[in-house]
């Protein structure tokens, strides 16, 4: 049994990714007219269509594995890792809204603000006991 805040990570962790996959479906055209404008990939060898969805694919598997840890199998440092990254990630938003078309700065925001939220929710006192005992061991009034 998982406590409240882990199953409420899980929604809008996996909503925020569900809302990424649609915003990164809605720029795939402007990503890739910057992948191929940009002459240092040109230099790298790298071209257009297969760097970008391997870079997708890639990115979106990593969020998902980190998920996977911290929701599944309540691991500390994939909490960790995946503050870590977010944060990094939250410094990116205000560049990546100056290109973006209305929809998609929007839908970045929106998406922005839910992996706050997830993250806090890996913060509240049912989590911290779900860090701390694991999935196993677990006493089910500690969620009461």
């Amino acid at each position: 049994m998982r406590p409240a805040s882990i199953v409420r990570f899980d929604q809008i962790f996996l909503g925020s990714l569900a809302l990424g996959v649609v915003n990164t479906a809605l720029s795939y055209n402007i990503t890739m007219a910057q992948i191929e404008a940009d002459p240092a990939m040109a230099e790298l060898g790298v071209t257009g269509a297969g760097f970008l969805i391997s870079s997708i694919v890639i990115g979106f598997g990593f969020s998902l594995l980190l998920w996977f840890f911290v929701s599944r199998r309540a691991s500390t440092v994939a909490k960790w890792i995946l503050v870590v990254l977010t944060l990094i990630g939250l410094l990116s938003v205000p560049l990546a809204l100056i290109d973006l078309p209305f929809v998609q700065a929007a839908i970045t925001v929106v998406t922005a603000v839910m992996q706050l939220a997830a993250l806090w929710c890996l913060f509240r006192p049912d989590a911290n006991a779900w860090f701390e005992h694991g999935p196993i061991g677990m006493d089910p009034s500690t969620f009461d």
